[in-house]
């Protein structure tokens, strides 16, 4: 049987390209969940060009259209996240689905969306994450921390094929 193809956040494997130099190794998906499921790990930040490691990025702004900004620096990546996520899901067209890391500003699914003064004024998807969603609708996707419930992990390989 040919395992699904699918994408997900490179950290949850165990490579260290977040923001501070370490990764979110994640045993289920990574050892567990690999004999059944071909992945094809993708960092965006790191793609697209930041290093590791790095200043934390933040979503900033109007929560229907943020903005992606260095939290001390104020260096505003929008614009280059906004070009690289659309040319990268796209190239990715080929996966039958993905699993984004939680709360990353580019591969959330539901992402805290910071005002000016540093509020949290509502949630958007990471702009990776959007971009996925925009181009790939109706494929299964999932923040990997959802996985571990057996419920949700159960209806996402469903999804798949694959039970």
């Amino acid at each position: 049987m040919t395992k699904p193809r699918v994408g997900i956040s490179r950290c949850l494997l165990g490579f260290p390209v977040r923001y501070d130099g370490r990764d979110k190794f994640d045993p289920l998906l990574a050892e567990t969940l690999a004999e059944r499921i071909e992945w094809v790990p993708v960092c965006p930040e790191m793609e697209f060009g930041l290093p590791v490691p790095r200043e934390p990025i933040q979503l900033e702004g109007n929560p229907a259209s943020p903005e992606l900004r260095g939290v001390d620096s104020r260096g505003d990546h929008t614009a280059a996240m906004r070009a690289f996520s659309a040319r990268r899901a796209a190239e990715l067209g080929e996966l039958e689905g993905f699993v984004f890391k939680r709360k990353s500003p580019s591969c959330g699914l539901c992402v805290p969306v910071h005002a000016e003064d540093g509020s949290v004024c509502g949630t958007a998807p990471g702009l990776f994450a959007s971009k996925w969603l925009l181009l790939h609708p109706g494929l299964p996707v999932a923040e990997a921390e959802e996985l571990h419930d057996e419920t949700r992990l159960r209806a996402f390989l469903d999804r798949l094929g694959l039970r």
